[in-house]
């Protein structure tokens, strides 16, 4: 995929969007995952992965961890204390996901690598939204942070959606419930905080 791709431009990303983008750009986000080993017959039937699961997952995976890195500097650096608190339980809850995401890959057969590396997908985080948020004070900081966090959130729900909708694999599906129940939540209270009119109008 060539660095032209387009970022904040989209409004909303679904996974048929995604799988259309990567496909014409060439991005191998969607690699066809390994055999699954044969389940013992008290294990439960292992589902097989559709492009439309390893394209959620895939892009997940990289969504949150950038996240996380945001959202830990805003957790010491924001000016707004309702906004650090949100955003060290925001950090909580993006690390548990990791935890559940990275196994997901594994039982789909997929690296646990970012295939989005160096691409400026919607909602992502970006190596320049990170030196940004680095060199801002105070309330542009916040205005940064806000701004950024409401992207990834946003467009992770509407990609999850699309997983719930279009995927194949049950727990991938699943999961997908839980980001969608747990980026709502957190729009709202993020909606809620000092300064977020101003930073999001």
């Amino acid at each position: 995929m060539s660095r032209s791709t387009p970022a904040r431009s989209l409004v909303a990303l679904t996974l048929p969007a995604l799988l259309a983008l990567t496909a014409a750009s060439g991005c191998s986000s969607t690699t066809e995952p390994t055999a699954a080993p044969a389940p013992s017959p008290s294990a439960s039937v292992v589902q097989k992965a559709t492009p439309t699961d390893a394209a959620w997952v895939q892009l997940m995976t990289p969504m949150n961890e950038k996240a996380v890195a945001l959202l830990t500097l805003a957790a010491d650096r924001a000016t707004e204390p309702r906004a650090r608190a949100f955003a060290s339980r925001l950090r909580g809850g993006q690390e548990a996901e990791l935890g559940r995401l990275r196994p997901l890959l594994a039982r789909m057969g997929l690296p646990d690598t970012d295939v989005h590396a160096g691409h400026a997908m919607p909602g992502m985080v970006t190596e320049q939204d990170l030196a940004a948020a680095k060199a801002a004070e105070g309330a542009a900081f916040d205005r940064l942070f806000l701004a950024r966090i409401r992207d990834h959130l946003r467009h992770s729900a509407q990609v999850s959606r699309s997983e719930i909708t279009a995927g194949a694999r049950a727990d991938a599906k699943r999961l997908a419930a839980v980001l969608v129940t747990a980026r709502e939540a957190a729009l709202a209270e993020l909606e809620g905080l000092p300064g977020a009119g101003r930073a999001l109008g």
